[in-house]
């Protein structure tokens, strides 16, 4: 009697128990940067606070302050991650850092030399994960490795044609001390085919750490990962009112004036190293396209999606029309003379020795120049209309271009 009768009359509670049972909220959706300064927004202004790895919010602690400070990561208001139209998305995190390094994705930045005062990349991507879904990661690494960064390799290439362009070669050994290097920069100062594999080969590493984090945190397991490479700020040719100044080119020894209309327009710069330059980047979008690759293969289920930017600022690069830097898509390069917070956009009338305090501040202050040459903030907007494509795409590789009209195309 008691089983006929038990069954039915709790088949017959399980409705009420159903309707009566609370439904667990759905977490809100959210769309993640992680990486380097392409990606944290370094050169687009507008720096927000950036928490240190005991969690203190920090904000600008002036010029002279270390660099190591976490608030130098420059995590801008306008970087592309937080300009991109995403529907669906109700939040977004920005987590990169300027200088950012493969190492940091998993470590502290602050365990190798020269990194800042941040938590692993991970553990604020864990964070992220505990309170929201993470339906959208942007990823840019590559730029910053053991081996090379882009910081170093800008500063090498300009440093070298400041010094040809005030110091004729016997001015080193009688003011400066000895030699410096003047000669433009060729493909090897910047980044050998054994660098570039051994960045990559880092990269796919950090990658794979990324991937595995998020399968073990994101709620639905859903997530679209973006890998998005490099553009160069340069042209491959400057424009013909700055190939000499004074009847003096950039193939002699000593040009102030030219070094000095140079730097006002943005690009200090010997057009010799324009041509090694985009071998460079380039280099760097084969590496991106590389990890993407072995990543996809590592991870077949996973939705990977390769964005190549590389001729996103066609026709909008340093002084690549007349107008740079006002009409250019990057930062010029700019310096300060100490960290006065005051950036010097002229340099003539100064002789060598100013040139040489000002370039030390570069080194001594990092953060007093560490902008120049990267996406200004309507850079950043390109950048996020590339971004938007991708989130979008069916592909699992798609090219961002700019045409002549300035209209931006993700295919």
């Amino acid at each position: 009697m008691w089983r006929r009768f038990a069954v039915p009359a709790v088949l017959a509670l399980l409705p009420l128990m159903l309707i009566q049972a609370p439904a667990r909220a759905a977490l809100p959706t959210a769309a993640v940067a992680l990486g380097d300064s392409f990606i944290s927004g370094e050169g687009a202004g507008n720096y927000q606070p950036v928490g240190d790895a005991s969690g203190q919010a920090q904000a600008f602690p002036g010029w002279s302050a270390a660099n190591s400070n976490a608030y130098f990561c420059h995590r801008s208001a306008n970087a592309s991650l937080l300009k991109a139209s995403l529907p669906g998305i109700q939040d977004r995190f920005n987590l990169a850092c300027s200088g950012g390094q493969p190492a940091d994705i998993a470590a502290a930045s602050s365990a190798r030399e020269k990194g800042r005062t941040v938590a692993s990349q991970l553990d604020q991507l864990r964070a992220v994960g505990r309170t929201h879904d993470i339906d959208l990661v942007l990823i840019g690494l590559g730029s910053n490795n053991s081996s090379f960064t882009f910081g170093d390799v800008a500063v090498k290439c300009a440093n070298r044609f400041v010094a040809d362009a005030w110091t004729g070669w016997w001015e080193f050994w009688a003011y400066l001390g000895g030699p410096v290097p003047q000669e433009p920069c060729a493909p090897g100062d910047l980044a050998t085919p054994a660098q570039l594999s051994a960045a990559q080969a880092e990269t796919v590493t950090a990658v794979r750490a990324i991937l595995r984090t998020l399968d073990e945190i994101d709620a639905d397991g859903v997530h679209r990962v973006v890998f998005q490479d490099y553009t160069n700020p340069l042209p491959t040719e400057l424009e013909s009112s700055l190939h000499e100044e004074d009847g003096r080119a950039d193939d002699r020894d000593k040009f102030r004036a030219l070094g000095a209309e140079r730097y006002r327009a943005g690009c200090p710069i010997h057009r010799a190293s324009l041509g090694p330059g985009h071998t460079f980047s380039a280099g760097l979008g084969t590496l991106v396209s590389g990890v993407h690759g072995a990543v996809s293969t590592e991870f077949p289920g996973a939705d990977l999606v390769y964005l190549n930017v590389q001729s996103a600022f066609d026709g909008a690069r340093l002084c690549e029309r007349t107008g740079s830097p006002g009409n250019a898509l990057a930062t010029p390069i700019r310096l300060q003379d100490g960290p006065t917070g005051v950036f010097l956009t002229d340099l003539a009338g100064l002789d060598k020795l100013d040139i040489q305090r000002i370039a030390n501040a570069c080194v001594t202050y990092f953060q007093t120049c560490q902008e120049s040459w990267h996406p200004n903030a309507a850079g950043h907007a390109v950048l996020a209309q590339c971004l938007s494509g991708a989130a979008a795409t069916a592909s699992r590789s798609v090219r961002c271009t700019r045409s002549t009209s300035g209209t931006i195309s993700v295919s």
